[in-house]
């Protein structure tokens, strides 16, 4: 993990709204769900310049509470059905970094930041302002926490 100063990002995409509790059970789930629409509308539009995010933003509370995630690009000049505009947070933020199969690397990083905010010798606080993933390529993650500075 790195502690690193990140400006904003406006970015293209599709959005839901759910919270953990119901991403782990796969009648409730909508997060692979919004990935597999993301892909079947934007996939054929995405170059080798387009830069792929998964943003979480609009937290209710904490990671117990609902939040927004958008699937997204940095390629504003897409546009399908029902897409939105989301502007990332600018600010300090903690990034993780994994490799491996996706789906199961970013889940497995996820867990790997709640343990490690919510351990006791944790010096950060998230401020559950505006987290994402950016998919540096088919096997790489780097996912940034927003953090109080």
């Amino acid at each position: 993990m790195q502690l690193k100063q990140l400006e904003s990002k406006t970015l293209t995409g599709l959005r839901i709204r759910t919270c953990n509790a119901n991403e782990m059970n796969t009648d409730t789930a909508k997060i692979a769900g919004l990935w597999q629409k993301f892909t079947e509308q934007y996939g054929a539009k995405l170059t080798a310049k387009t830069h792929v995010y998964g943003v979480y933003t609009n937290y209710e509370t904490d990671m117990t509470g609902d939040f927004d995630v958008i699937a997204c690009c940095n390629d504003s000049s897409i546009k399908v059905t029902n897409s939105i505009e989301v502007t990332t947070a600018p600010g300090a933020y903690l990034v993780f970094y994994a490799t491996g199969d996706m789906p199961d690397t970013v889940i497995d990083l996820w867990g790997e930041i709640w343990q490690y905010f919510s351990s006791d010798d944790c010096k950060y606080t998230r401020t559950y302002n505006c987290d994402y993933e950016y998919y540096k390529s088919a096997n790489e993650v780097e996912i940034a926490i927003a953090i109080a500075e």
